[in-house]
């Protein structure tokens, strides 16, 4: 809700940040490690708990961990780097380790990827301060694609447990099948594609790969039905947010050629896929959590479209209006900004309360 806004800010000299690190660094690091990484481990932490049984960190030692991530956070514009470095160095570790634990204890082995793929974020994270701290003779920029190609990943994996479940569960009658191979040549292209794009130099190779990945993406969407879900907030959200997935990757394989460049690609990934995805997720499993009903009320739904909106004013109309990229990244902060801002309005009241039908949240 206030980091977006700010950055725009200070990217347009509004506001005077002192920060230990280049402002374009800092936005791209905070919102990959500091907001989506929030995110995905209060999610994996959460849904832990499910698919094992077992106990995951609350109370005392979940608030130590939120409070680490919040540290870390501050540390960003008020502490040295130093300081800033190895707080934001600490979490991940920490949630990766609790997270594998869990499902070794429950021989829960289908999900210990997830946990591995936690930790090669703390290894991109790892190599982001190394390089920014000269005692690694790399790009930064370069460990952060590393970052969002390992939370597309997640995403990839989580979206397709979660969205035909939900769809299935929601409309009566409908049953999706995706053919396995098609799911297995999904996700081992993306991860071959996102691979070679943060590893490799530009390339046709690269742009062929990842074109490949964005066609295969489509024909998964497709098997899920998405036009059955207009009447559907709480799960068109989940299909629109994965639809910018093949429109990122064939963005990103459009660079490789030099067609445009690399920005449009990586703010499909973020603003519209993970944004998307994000928004809609917290929304539907805050819900379930209280035990209230899974429809998403006008509020929501707004934020949902304010978050897509968002998306289109930041990838979309950059690329046909180019003269006008001041205004479209001023209306993308402001929708985003809403958006979350809308999300803390309707859920804060609830989320400091006990469950509506009294049982543990």
């Amino acid at each position: 809700m206030l980091a977006i806004p700010l950055w725009i800010a200070v990217l347009l000299g509004q506001v005077s940040l002192k920060l230990t690190i280049s402002p374009v660094l800092w936005h791209a690091h905070e919102m990959l490690f500091g907001f989506t990484v929030a995110v995905i481990a209060g999610f994996l932490l959460t849904a832990g708990k499910a698919w094992t049984g077992l106990d995951t960190p609350r109370g005392a030692v979940l608030a130590a961990l939120a409070g680490l991530w919040l540290a870390a956070r501050l540390a960003a514009v008020f502490a040295p780097y130093g300081v800033y470095a190895v707080l934001d160095l600490l979490l991940l570790p920490l949630v990766a380790a609790i997270l594998i634990s869990v499902l070794l204890r429950a021989g829960s082995r289908r999900n210990v990827p997830l946990g591995v793929i936690l930790l090669l974020l703390a290894l991109a994270n790892a190599a982001f301060h190394g390089a920014v701290s000269g005692l690694i003779d790399i790009e930064p920029v370069r460990a952060l694609h590393a970052g969002l190609a390992l939370i597309v990943m997640i995403e990839c994996v989580i979206a397709g447990r979660v969205i035909p479940a939900f769809t299935q569960s929601a409309l009566p009658g409908v049953r999706l099948k995706v053919p396995p191979m098609l799911e297995q040549a999904t996700l081992g292209t993306t991860a071959i594609a996102l691979a070679v794009w943060v590893l490799g130099p530009a390339h046709v190779f690269s742009a062929a790969v990842l074109g490949a990945a964005a066609l295969l993406h489509v024909l998964r969407l497709l098997r899920w039905k998405p036009m059955r879900t207009r009447s559907r907030p709480i799960l068109w959200v989940l299909h629109l947010a994965y639809a910018w997935l093949p429109i990122g990757l064939a963005l990103l394989a459009l660079a490789q050629l030099g067609v445009l460049g690399v920005s449009s690609g990586i703010h499909a990934l973020a603003v519209g896929a993970t944004g998307g995805l994000i928004i809609g997720m917290i929304t539907r499993t805050a819900r379930g959590h209280t035990g209230r009903p899974l429809k998403a009320s006008r509020l929501e739904t707004a934020a949902y479209a304010l978050v897509a909106c968002a998306a289109v004013l930041r990838v979309l109309l950059p690329l046909l209006a180019p003269q006008h990229l001041v205004i479209w990244l001023v209306a993308a902060a402001a929708a985003w900004g809403i958006a979350f801002a809308l999300y803390l309005y309707v859920y804060s009241p609830w989320l400091v309360s006990t469950r509506l039908d009294g049982k543990d949240g």
